[in-house]
């Protein structure tokens, strides 16, 4: 593992359910075919590591979303999911949208 960042830049995706997001990190991510696709799964493979060589080749994983769709508001499942990333070697990163 290298010190290097793995930086996922999901803006401009549309993210309204967990199964988008599940849709839209699995290539970026490399995650297998056999990813569990729920909170427990995402949570041993960026905390544990082991599960994805493309993840675990990186020291931190930051991954930026636009403040739309699941993230725009109080969603359960987006508040779920954020609290899955520690805030430091995995950061869940929200910005405000610039397109209408």
């Amino acid at each position: 593992m290298t010190h290097s960042e793995l930086v996922i830049d999901l803006r401009g995706h549309r993210i309204r359910t967990l199964d988008d997001f599940w849709d839209a990190v699995a290539g970026p991510c490399g995650l297998p075919a056999w990813f569990g696709r729920n909170l427990d799964a995402w949570a041993d493979t960026i905390h544990s590591r082991g599960i994805s060589d493309v993840i675990d080749r990186h020291h931190t994983l930051v991954i930026h979303v636009d403040r739309a769709g699941m993230f725009a508001g109080n969603d359960r499942d987006a508040r779920a999911l954020a609290d899955v990333f520690d805030g430091e070697r995995n950061r869940l990163i929200s910005h405000p949208c610039t397109s209408g």
